[in-house]
């Protein structure tokens, strides 16, 4: 069984109030399912499951229902298993199929005889407007693939080692150089097997990476699917945009170029095509700001953007060049940069960030920004040797203005610092997260002068 970072938002909301009910979205084949039902039958002791795209009858069972007493009644005709007030889980899956769920879902939060969780894919493409639905009965998490965290636990790397690993990061010292090379190896791997669940398991299962492969490319061949289902009118350019996400990467400047899909290509007209794979979870556009500031979303610039792939394992099967072998032999001659900077996306992603990067003609390109702390913070990734050269760094944190106080640079070497540079092995990009608050923040305010 793999072990995920989102078990513990379930435990958290299975062990919450239950006046809310809980959606977990992400792109297909997740593990969404998996997780769901894992946790759930083992934190109830009744364990309802009703899935709308196997039981066709069930996507009938709100329509025209006259309340929360209605709707249980139908449902607890559906199914085989009791339902007991107050330790039943109730589970919705797939709810892309059966959309009067989600203005149901507020009637029977407040029923509140049962806890209600409810999951599905493309739910960013069918649900536009999900989020302003269930207001205030309804939490929503996006689940992503394994973080390099999650690979790491999964080939049996051991929460000691992590810690320490962590530690170096936050200490800023060298790891022990053999496991540093561990870890470089297991990050090379990460690069080809990526982190969809099946993918992990098949690996784990046979370490066979052809089977790995053929697993990558049958959830390729599902989201194609997908792609060819949606809105014939709407599409237009999808799957050629899908399709060129690899090349686009693996170019010069990692941009995506409009006028390869059509010369007279205008990023207005098709701007649905690109929202189709950003709301299906299957791409991450990283978009361009103009200025290195808080908040970065105010210097966004909507047309000017990289196109990242959900799942660096997915991205590497999409190459027609036998790149894991490469990546496996560690060969010199081949560009590492698209793989190496579409973890970085997923991992920034994950960990809850917006993907941003800079580029300005006086200072040059940088690959992320990230808004951490309250601050700006920039990022490199570089896959050669020659990582301590970063012109548009060093022109950046030169200006005072920008008030930037560090930078990150991810690379193959150890971790060193230079003055306000610090050079980090590829694989703690898994330390790099968002800070939460350790405790409540209460406050309040004297009014007495005002009453």
């Amino acid at each position: 069984m793999l072990s995920r970072k989102i078990e513990k938002d379930l435990l958290r909301f299975y062990d919450s109030s239950g006046k809310k009910a809980l959606l977990i979205t992400g792109v297909r084949q997740v593990g969404k399912t998996y997780s769901i039902r894992a946790s759930g039958k083992q934190s109830f002791n009744s364990f309802i499951e009703v899935n709308f795209l196997e039981n066709i009858p069930a996507r009938t069972l709100f329509e025209n229902a006259k309340n929360s007493k209605d709707l249980l009644l139908r449902l607890s005709a559906l199914v085989d298993s009791p339902l007991i007030p107050g330790k039943t889980l109730i589970f919705f899956d797939e709810v892309q199929e059966c959309k009067e769920i989600v203005t149901a879902i507020k009637f029977l939060v407040e029923e509140g005889s049962f806890r209600y969780i409810l999951s599905g894919s493309l739910l960013g493409v069918d649900l536009k407007d999900i989020r302003s639905i269930p207001v205030g009965y309804m939490d929503i998490i996006e689940m992503y693939p394994l973080d390099f965290e999650e690979f790491a636990l999964a080939n049996q790397v051991s929460s000691t080692v992590l810690e320490a690993l962590r530690k170096s990061f936050t200490d800023k010292v060298a790891v022990d150089p053999v496991i540093h090379e561990k870890m470089m190896d297991l990050f090379r791997l990460y690069l080809i097997v990526g982190g969809m669940p099946v993918a992990v398991q098949t690996y784990l299962s046979t370490n066979n990476l052809k089977e790995v492969m053929r697993e990558q490319r049958s959830i390729l061949s599902l989201y194609k699917k997908d792609i060819a289902n949606y809105d014939s009118e709407n599409k237009l350019y999808l799957e050629d945009i899908f399709d060129l996400i690899p090349s686009e990467l693996n170019s010069k400047n990692k941009r995506f170029i409009l006028k390869k899909l059509n010369e007279n290509f205008k990023y207005s007209r098709y701007a649905n095509s690109f929202l189709w794979l950003k709301d299906a979870g299957v791409a991450l556009p990283t978009f361009c700001v103009k200025e290195p500031t808080v908040p970065l979303l105010l210097s966004k610039c909507s047309n000017l953007f990289k196109l990242f792939l959900c799942d660096v394992g997915l991205l590497s099967s999409m190459y027609m060049d036998n790149i894991q072998l490469k990546i496996l032999n560690k060969e010199k001659n081949i560009n590492f940069g698209s793989v190496y900077e579409n973890v970085a996306a997923q991992e920034f992603k994950a960990h809850g960030f917006n993907l941003y990067y800079f580029n300005s003609k006086k200072q040059g390109e940088i690959d992320f920004l990230l808004e951490r702390e309250g601050a700006i913070l920039p990022i490199e990734i570089k896959s050669g040797k020659e990582f301590t050269k970063h012109s548009a760094l060093d022109n950046l944190l030169s200006i005072p203005n920008y008030a930037i106080s560090e930078a990150f640079v991810f690379h193959n070497d150890n971790v060193r610092q230079d003055g306000k540079v610090m050079y980090y092995p590829m694989y703690m990009l898994m330390f790099v997260e968002k800070t939460d608050l350790a405790q409540d923040l209460i406050y309040t305010l004297d009014l007495d002068v005002l009453r």
